[in-house]
């Protein structure tokens, strides 16, 4: 099944907030979050998990990585619940901690603003990102043994990013990825998503495809059951390995210039999208990282 939506998947298993950046909320005894989303669903992200447990609160927050649209609302929440845990990879609050990280944070945090309201009107807020401490450090191995009999696994997933961890809870089969096995938009399109090493994406993939998912968390736009959450992993590696092929042909085309090369992969994968879709400041960062990494990799000078 493909869950295209937010609300209950499983008795055990919410989609908060919007389904392009959600949270994701495991119940038990003591309710886990996975990912904070944007600032400015903050608000919608704590209406939403009040109505589910009434009076109770989740313990902990799981980060993937520290990128803007993952992290947005952390510290909303912090301070809303200040029993809150925040844990995330020790690079991931090496970042947290760094001042021109949290502006670049903060201002894609405010242009995401106005995505939000023109995809869905009237369920932004005027929230501004607000820093917020990583209370726990995760490190691969790791195993958080949450009440109720669930294991929160911890494996570091490197490749979309040098902070990125994936979270498995083997008792439910529920693989929270992040972008560590790409990801996929509503049209179908699978997204390659590393940004700074390729080779360890692919090892990161390997890895996460090897563990039995009946439900796989990409962290947008939708949450893959049963056979389509295997089908994804199964597609990651090929679709990665096509892009690459790719970039490389540009990059030969282009006599190795990033910016034309950049211009040709956006008129290809993300113009005829379909809105919603990624907000473009953040797709040319991201573009722009999988585009260099390649001609570094591949001894594609960057030329003006």
């Amino acid at each position: 099944m493909i869950f295209a939506e937010t609300g209950k998947l499983t008795d055990f298993f919410h989609v908060l907030g919007n389904k392009h950046f959600p949270t994701h909320m495991l119940l038990g005894p003591k309710p886990v979050l996975f990912e904070a989303g944007l600032s400015c669903l903050g608000p919608v992200y704590v209406k939403e998990v009040g109505q589910i447990l009434k009076d109770g609160q989740p313990q902990l927050l799981f980060l993937t990585h520290a990128h803007f649209d993952h992290c947005g609302a952390a510290g909303f929440l912090q301070q809303y619940w200040p029993q809150l845990k925040v844990a995330a990879s020790r690079p991931a609050a090496d970042i947290i901690g760094r001042p021109n990280a949290l502006k670049t944070i903060s201002r894609l945090n405010a242009a995401a603003t106005d995505w939000v309201e023109n995809a869905a009107p009237g369920l932004s807020a005027k929230a501004p990102f607000q820093p917020f401490t990583v209370d726990v450090i995760l490190a691969d191995g790791d195993r958080i043994e949450l009440p109720g009999g669930l294991t929160v696994q911890v494996l570091e997933t490197p490749g979309h990013t040098w902070d990125s961890l994936s979270f498995y809870v083997p008792e439910k089969k529920l693989l929270v990825a992040g972008e560590a096995v790409g990801c996929t938009s509503p049209t179908g399109f699978l997204s390659t998503e590393f940004l700074v090493d390729f080779d360890l994406y692919i090892q990161s993939i390997e890895r996460l495809a090897g563990l039995k998912v009946d439900i796989l968390c990409q962290s947008h736009h939708q949450v893959f059951t049963g056979e389509d959450a295997r089908t994804v992993l199964r597609r990651s590696i090929p679709a990665a390995l096509e892009f690459k092929q790719r970039v490389e042909q540009l990059l030969h085309e282009e006599n190795g210039q990033v910016e034309k090369v950049v211009a040709r992969i956006k008129s290809e994968e993300y113009d005829p999208q379909p809105d919603p879709k990624q907000p473009e400041p953040a797709y040319l960062l991201n573009i722009h990282a999988r585009v260099k990494s390649l001609a570094t990799q591949s001894g594609s000078e960057p030329q003006s």
